[in-house]
């Protein structure tokens, strides 16, 4: 697979316009990327401008935070896969976690893989990784792999950006089954490589369109 197909081309500023995600999906299908990743309120409008393109779309729920209720998540998700998206980026509970409700982490993941995996679409639970403690992160991996989610991710990108190392920590604890998407602070090609090298199956960038230019892979 090219660099490109790795890429989920990501626009998720709350001051974006229906103009920059049109200009998004224009870009994910010129250079080949996996999907657009957008807020909830454009996902249909980038269904259809993505329409027989190739190019899947992934929303987010929960984002940035987190530590909305576990209802509100479900039905957040229920409204974008509706609408049409492929992928959904949810973000787990990190103040329950570190407040030691278990249970509510289990039943928060529980129920968005369910109410993902039901409808045939996949589903990656970001971690927040860089600010989680080794056992917290170790806890939070178990619980992934327990309810068989598709993917972990290692950060919203709105507060620790995604390295190797963390990539290889979340290879080891979520094992085979899991993938890990890497997700913030990735802007070159070096970059990009390097977390794939550490055994990431999926990228999440705002500068992909940059990193493949830096590849000489410039557009019509």
């Amino acid at each position: 697979m090219s660099l490109a197909g790795y890429f989920d081309h990501t626009l998720l500023r709350p001051d974006l316009t229906l103009t920059d995600v049109h200009n998004l999906c224009r870009e994910a299908k010129q250079y080949g990327f996996h999907a657009v990743c957008i807020p909830p309120y454009f996902v249909a409008e980038a269904v259809q401008e993505l329409k027989d393109s190739g190019v899947q779309v992934v929303s987010v729920a929960g984002f940035p935070m987190g530590y909305t209720p576990t209802a509100a998540k479900v039905e957040e998700i229920k409204k974008i896969i509706s609408d049409g998206a492929d992928e959904l980026d949810v973000v787990l509970n990190i103040a329950a976690l570190k407040s030691g409700h278990l249970n509510a982490v289990r039943n928060d993941i529980d129920s968005m893989t369910m109410a993902t995996h039901l409808k045939g679409k996949k589903i990656k639970v970001i971690l927040e990784a860089g600010l989680l403690h080794p056992k917290e992160l170790e806890e939070a991996c178990r619980i992934c792999s327990d309810f068989e989610v598709d993917f972990v991710k290692t950060s919203t990108g709105m507060h620790n950006g995604a390295t190797p190392q963390m990539v290889e920590q979340l290879v080891r604890l979520v094992g085979p089954s899991i993938k890990v998407k890497a997700s913030g602070g990735i802007r070159t090609a070096e970059e990009a490589q390097r977390l794939l090298d550490a055994g990431a199956a999926r990228l999440g960038s705002s500068a992909s369109v940059r990193i493949m230019q830096e590849q000489g892979l410039v557009s019509d």
